[in-house]
């Protein structure tokens, strides 16, 4: 079936097309209390970062570094969840290195 190059020209569109959907969605990942907010796209990119002032501590910045850390990675494990249940969902279960 994936023989075919029409069925796989049309599923290379079908990736083609939610990658690029992909990069339009976020999601949000808030650590420690709401201290510090990040925002990564579906492809996996950080769109931005929110440091609560309470978070800023000139005596601890240790602390605030690691929280800037456990956000970013959040976000990232967020937003490749995001892209593999969209891009597995096209690709029909098929196991397609990269995805």
């Amino acid at each position: 079936m994936l023989g075919n190059p029409k069925m796989l020209r049309q599923m290379q569109e079908r990736l083609q097309k939610a990658q690029e959907e992909l990069a339009q969605l976020t999601v949000e990942a808030t650590v420690g209390g709401g201290a510090v907010t990040v925002v990564m796209s579906g492809d996996q990119k950080m769109v931005s970062i929110k440091i609560s002032p309470e978070a800023v501590d000139p005596n601890d910045i240790e602390m605030l570094e690691d929280m800037i850390v456990a956000g970013v990675n959040e976000g990232l494990a967020k937003a490749q969840e995001l892209a593999t249940k969209r891009l597995s969902a096209i690709a029909g279960g098929l196991k397609i290195p990269g995805l």
